[in-house]
């Protein structure tokens, strides 16, 4: 394997990353995919904590992600990893930061698309959506256990149907945040009520107690996971070894096959566990038996399917 550490030379290149490159070498020797690809991380956060009018997320305690959480940023971790494009994912219920973070977006074009914040149901849903999309940048919004907000108990109003549907026809996806047993069960309510919809389920690994959905969920080929949040604090540690995380990944790979995963870090937020670079070799290591057409439709070929963007960059797939 040919590190291309040279395609990134406006970026620091750490130890920490030299490491991590060392290592993907080693496994790209022998069996399973050899990294060469391009990696689109489909769930970051961007946020500003010095704006003058501050940031409903994070807490100003949180003391590892209380600090700006800013393109130029997460370039400089991620683009030495391999990654050639990000998607960010709303952290705001506030209106205007929909704009702000298409207008942040804009700026570097390491950012392939955003997932806004939008509350379906509500009298100027259309004419909001009508605006955002105008931008190519914009692919959607999330909703979900989020924001005091509720799926199930708008599936039962017709407006927040009628919302979902102009969803659906601009060709748009409806991400869902923190899903639990009652979540899975409105997505699939949802997708009977809107079939044409895209929905992405949001950091699945890392919750419990969804078996009874799953088959139904796998069923339904409108319906994509990602499979990002896979560390967990157990016993006051997070351990960093694939067996610990395998039968989980084993599991909903079975459900949902090689066509409907996606990578997905959760940036900034991630970093309460583990760092960047921990984080994206988990899930190489998991993929490096599987074949590379897998791997590459796990790591972008699926994004494209699921989101529509469309690159921005040369080293972006597509």
């Amino acid at each position: 394997m040919i590190l291309e550490l040279s395609k990134f030379n406006n970026t620091p290149v750490t130890r920490r990353t030299l490491l991590h490159a060392a290592g993907l070498a080693a496994v790209s020797a022998g069996k399973g995919y050899a990294w060469t690809s391009p990696i689109i991380d489909t769930h970051i956060h961007l946020f500003d904590t010095t704006r003058p009018q501050g940031v409903p997320w994070p807490d100003s305690k949180n003391t590892v992600l209380y600090r700006p959480a800013l393109p130029d940023r997460y370039r400089k971790i991620a683009a030495p990893l391999g990654i050639s494009g990000a998607i960010v994912v709303e952290a705001s219920p506030w209106l205007d930061d929909n704009q702000w973070v298409l207008d942040v977006a804009a700026k570097d074009p390491m950012i392939v698309g955003v997932i806004g914040n939008l509350e379906p149901g509500e009298r100027d849903f259309g004419r909001h959506l009508e605006r955002l999309q105008r931008n190519p940048l914009f692919r959607g919004i999330r909703y979900g256990n989020l924001w005091g907000r509720n799926l199930g108990a708008g599936l039962d109003k017709p407006a927040f149907i009628s919302s979902l549907k102009l969803l659906s026809q601009a060709h748009l996806t409806l991400d869902t945040a923190n899903p639990t047993p009652a979540l899975l069960s409105d997505v699939i309510r949802l997708t009977s009520m809107v079939p044409e919809l895209r929905v992405v389920i949001d950091h699945l690994p890392a919750r419990r107690n969804y078996h009874a959905h799953l088959r139904e969920i796998g069923s339904r080929p409108q319906i994509f996971a990602k499979l990002s949040a896979v560390f967990r604090r157990i016993d006051g540690r997070v351990p960093r070894e694939l067996s610990v995380y395998r039968q989980t990944l084993d599991e909903l790979f079975g459900v949902f096959g090689e066509d409907r995963i996606l990578y997905g870090s959760d940036w900034p937020n991630s970093d309460q566990l583990r760092p960047y670079e921990d984080v994206l070799a988990l899930v190489q290591e998991y993929f490096r038996d599987k074949s590379a057409t897998t791997a590459q439709k796990y790591f972008w070929r699926n994004s494209v399917r699921a989101y529509g963007w469309v690159k921005r960059a040369p080293s972006q797939p597509g």
